[in-house]
């Protein structure tokens, strides 16, 4: 039985502490925080609930896969999980409104036609089914093997199918972005915005991403969106009592200064208040900073160079009066007005512009995140430009213009917003870094082949041996499911040794 060392109680960290467990170690996780979770964390007040991290959670068979091998109780248990139908709304600047189905093609394309005209639908399946081969030729070096050196150059190949042009006497493939993508093959503006707007909903710039980040839509409409019942934190509480009901220690409020190294290998960690935890391995779920404080040169370069801080989310949580009107759809996005402004904002260099943001709308109608009948809670999220440089999300003024905003946006999906309104919250990136310790706020994407292996994460494996990482600062990148992956990578890598290559 080894002894593992874990740093972070996020919801990759638990994954990989529970599976670890399983296996025979005695898991120890240290957390400098009071709670579980990471950015999984819930706003209570009044008896209003609302997520303040993740609020849906797609590809679930990750944590359906969790549960089943490390104990008795299913997901389905432990949880309760609903598919979300239909699947979103999309409300625009110049009055389209559609709605489309969960995991029906053929619905989305009857409403993809009746809202923006004749062989619109056809256009947007034509590109899913693109799509797919992305999603064919990625899913096992990507979200199911740990990251290795001899994959980093074909990783870094984008495998959209890109149309060929003809150059002298020979064809070669187009190097394609998404935004590339959207234009070539969608040409309508509206079904432009509904491509980029899955990117921009992961903090990524669709004018720099590779045509790969199609297959961000792509899942979503294979296998669904899912909400946990009372809210994603419940998640989050159930692999923390997975995680105990496996014997995994939590010493939370305590933090790591560094990684202890003996023999040229990890050999455990040490705290803050000066003592140190031997371990036979230690394994890391921290942001790059600061895993380069604690373990300095662990992280190779390759095969993609450090990446800029992620944009961060902010995101206004609405208590209203009035029960939620039937019918009403789970999730609305209120598309921005002016796409390159908004980009500019989000991505730039210079100082963020006034826009109208993209705002999606979060109406659960769950009665466990309500005092009582006749009460609604609702979130409305954006991605914004991280903590810090260009925004200071800290200045009071600024969040609360930057909230009005998007209250503003979100009257599209709730007309009767302002006479509903009890009273509203704010979460800035700012309020992200002082709760998380992710540098700026930011939030990573999960990873992307292509671009030369610009959106790829360090591997799970380190230069030190004896320290993994997980999480999604590390391969495959960020989101719920992404850290699942990373958890079960990790596992693996621990019990069966750096050859193994993934689950058969």
């Amino acid at each position: 039985m080894a002894r593992i060392a874990v740093i972070g109680a996020g919801m990759g960290a638990m994954a990989a502490a529970a599976r670890l467990a399983v296996a025979g170690h005695g898991v120890t996780v240290y957390e400098r925080a009071e709670t579980h979770g990471g950015g999984v964390e819930r706003l209570t007040r009044d008896g209003f609930v609302f997520d303040t991290g993740p609020t849906l959670l797609h590809l679930p068979a990750v944590y359906r896969d969790l549960f089943v091998k490390t104990g008795k109780e299913s997901l389905e248990q432990s949880v309760g999980l609903v598919q979300v139908d239909p699947a979103s709304r999309h409300l625009f600047a110049d009055g389209t409104d559609f709605t489309l189905p969960n995991a029906s093609r053929a619905g989305v394309v009857a409403a993809l036609d009746a809202a923006v005209g004749a062989g619109a639908g056809e256009r947007w399946s034509e590109l899913v089914n693109r799509a797919r081969e992305v999603w064919d030729a990625t899913r096992r070096p990507l979200l199911e093997e740990p990251l290795r050196a001899e994959r980093a150059e074909a990783l870094g190949r984008d495998p959209y199918p890109a149309l060929p042009h003809r150059r002298g006497l020979f064809r070669r493939p187009v190097p394609v972005t998404l935004a590339s993508v959207a234009e070539r093959e969608l040409t309508d503006p509206r079904l432009i915005a509904l491509l980029e707007s899955h990117a921009l909903a992961y903090g990524l710039d669709p004018r720099h991403a590779p045509g790969s980040a199609t297959v961000l839509p792509y899942m979503e409409q294979t296998f669904g969106s899912w909400y946990v019942t009372g809210g994603m934190r419940a998640l989050a509480d159930a692999l923390y009592e997975r995680c105990l009901a496996r014997r995994v220690e939590f010493r939370f409020g305590s933090g790591v200064v560094g990684v202890v190294e003996r023999d040229g290998r990890a050999a455990g960690v040490r705290l803050a208040d000066g003592s140190v935890a031997e371990a036979d391995v230690v394994v890391a779920g921290v942001s790059p900073a600061r895993l380069a404080a604690i373990a300095p040169g662990a992280v190779e370069s390759a095969p993609a160079p450090s990446a800029p801080v992620p944009p961060g989310r902010f995101s206004v949580f609405l208590a209203l009066s009035g029960a939620r009107p039937e019918g009403t759809a789970h999730r609305t996005v209120v598309h921005g007005g002016d796409r390159a402004a908004e980009l500019d904002a989000v991505f730039g260099t210079a100082a963020a512009p006034a826009y109208r943001p993209t705002v999606t709308v979060l109406r659960p109608g769950d009665p466990a995140t309500v005092p009582a009948d006749g009460y609604e809670a609702v979130t409305l999220t954006a991605t914004v430009a991280p903590h810090g440089g260009r925004v200071d999300w800290r200045d009071k003024p600024t969040a609360r213009e930057f909230a009005d905003r998007m209250v503003e946006a979100a009257k599209a999906a709730i007309p009767d917003l302002a006479e509903r309104r009890l009273w509203r919250g704010v979460r800035t990136p700012a309020d992200t870094e002082a709760t998380t310790g992710a540098e700026g706020g930011g939030v990573p994407a999960p990873v992307l082949a292509g671009a030369r292996g610009a959106f790829l994460r360090p591997g799970n494996l380190t230069r030190l041996p004896g320290l993994h990482l997980v999480g999604g600062f590390a391969h495959p990148g960020g989101g719920l499911a992404h850290a699942g992956m990373s958890g079960a990578m990790v596992a693996g890598l621990v019990v069966s040794g750096a050859d193994w290559r993934g689950s058969q």
